[in-house]
């Protein structure tokens, strides 16, 4: 009896073969984004030419003693010449030209670390290959100087190629917000109010949108989720960033492979994004991709270092500061009658109160009445165009005063309080008493870790928030504090004083 194939086996409703020549057929065909290359393009180039200069500089200020120095010095620069394409693939394999493409808020100071182990693993090896090649015997002192310089010149030519990329059209990303409900509508506003993230937001893909408020409703609704392809295809997406929809869920896993497939940058707002600071880690269960949330700490070593940060740094500003801050004082009292300095009580760690010291920028006489947080509520209000705050003293700014604000320089006294302890120069903002009244249960984490000159907020949104997204991101930074997180955001914080954005 003749073997008979059953005649319910399943089968796939689509070809094998078919369905992998179409994965084949995205992936081939897919393009590096203008984004992308130009990205890359600046940084090697920024990368050739902070090595190039930290060697020049280096060769100079150790100038050859004789004629076997000079041939030595000749063979070590030849030697190093060569190594280059070996830096160049040290700087791929340590993650330095593929962040600015997946987060749009990448900066220099994020790729310290990676450069200071480029530079000191690649002056390791070279020091190995001319010790093996016998090509020279270069000093201590040289090798330690050329370490130092090739770190500092590789970090600033980054810094300006980063700069000079971002003013290009290249540049700017074309970007789609899936979901048009309460998060998406925060998205596009966010998006709108932060132009040197690069992301054009060309408008919302939902099948069921939600009614838009004032400040994004010029934003259109291009289509609904089926159509999401077909949108990217015909305007030149290039990121597509997935907030909450109603959609059904399990369309939008293929939905995502099919467009990382494409060449799209995918972002996905996870669904607690409210507790998600940038300390999280992202880790696998048995191939499950999950967001650990660490535990809230900060041991006593980092409270020791965070302290010993800001004695040092609080330190070195006033010395560097002092002649600024003489010309300030000067221009006040000319300006006008009254104290140089304003004291203002604010809640510090512990919601102990202290005195926080200010330039004075209002006249001589100006009423008490503090200013009140403006959309307090409702995470989609539009911030207000002062800020966080609505003073009722803005006509009583003084003319000196009104550049001091715009630049954050009548914040300088705080340095005095952070040297007396009672801040930090990183955490959250030194909140007045009465706003109390304005905070949610949550809130009240902030006073945990000290109040500081500066912090993750100010850093990230600024004016650009509302004052209950400013208590949030405060919150995130109470969960997240570490020295290095203190780092970073410290060196971040100039690139915000050229913005001539203001906050009370």
């Amino acid at each position: 009896m003749s073997e008979q194939a059953p005649q319910d086996t399943p089968r796939s409703q689509a070809d094998p073969e078919a369905i992998l020549a179409e994965f084949e057929r995205r992936r081939s065909g897919r393009t590096t984004t203008h984004r992308s290359a130009l990205m890359r393009r600046a940084l090697v180039a920024a990368d050739v030419a902070g090595l190039v200069v930290a060697v020049g500089l280096t060769e100079t200020l150790f100038v050859p003693r004789g004629e076997t120095d000079a041939v030595s010095t000749a063979a070590e620069i030849a030697l190093f010449m060569a190594t280059l394409p070996l830096w160049l693939l040290g700087a791929k394999w340590f993650g330095l030209y593929e962040r600015d493409e997946e987060r749009a808020d990448h900066s220099t100071s994020d790729d310290l670390v990676r450069v200071f182990l480029l530079v000191t693993v690649g002056i390791f090896v070279c020091q190995r290959l001319v010790a093996l090649t016998s090509a020279g015997n270069p000093e201590d002192r040289r090798v330690a100087t050329l370490w130092f310089l090739a770190i500092v010149c590789v970090t600033t030519a980054r810094a300006t190629a980063r700069a000079i990329a971002r003013t290009r059209a290249a540049y700017v990303q074309r970007t789609v917000i899936v979901g048009a409900g309460e998060i998406g509508q925060l998205l596009a506003r966010k998006l709108e109010h932060h132009p040197e993230f690069g992301l054009q937001l060309i408008g919302f893909v939902d099948t069921s949108p939600r009614e838009r408020v004032p400040h994004v409703r010029h934003v259109p609704v291009l289509g609904g989720l089926a159509e999401l392809p077909g949108i990217v295809e015909a305007h030149g997406v290039g990121r597509v960033i997935f907030a909450f929809t109603n959609d059904d869920h399990r369309t939008l896993p293929p939905l995502v492979r099919h467009l990382r497939d494409s060449g799209v940058q995918v972002d996905v707002v996870p669904r607690l994004f409210e507790v998600i600071g940038p300390k999280v880690d992202i880790h696998t269960i048995e191939g499950v991709s999950v967001v650990g949330l660490p535990p809230v700490k900060l041991t006593r070593s980092s409270r020791v270092l965070k302290r010993a940060l800001d004695v040092c740094g609080a330190t070195v500003l006033l010395i560097l500061a002092a002649p600024l801050m003489a010309l300030i004082a000067v221009a006040i009292k000319l300006d006008g009658s009254g104290p140089v300095l304003f004291r203002s009580t604010r809640l510090g760690q512990g919601m102990h109160e202290f005195d926080l010291l200010k330039f004075r920028t209002m006249r001589q006489g100006t009423g008490s009445v503090p200013p009140t947080p403006t959309a307090t509520v409702s995470r989609l209000a539009a911030p207000d165009a002062n800020g966080l705050f609505k003073s009722p003293h803005e006509d009583a700014v003084t003319r000196v005063g009104r550049p001091l604000r715009r630049l954050s320089l009548d914040e300088l006294p705080q340095l005095v309080n952070v040297l007396r302890g009672d801040m930090s120069l990183i955490g959250p903002r030194p909140c007045l008493p009465h706003e109390l009244v304005y905070f949610e249960p949550h809130h009240f984490e902030r006073f945990l870790v000290p109040a500081g000159m500066t912090g993750y907020w100010q850093v990230n949104a600024r004016a650009k928030s509302t004052f209950v997204e400013a208590l949030d991101m405060d919150v995130l930074y109470a969960q997240s504090c570490s020295f290095g997180l203190d780092v970073r955001l410290l060196l971040r914080t100039p690139l915000q004083l050229l913005r001539t954005d203001r906050t009370a």
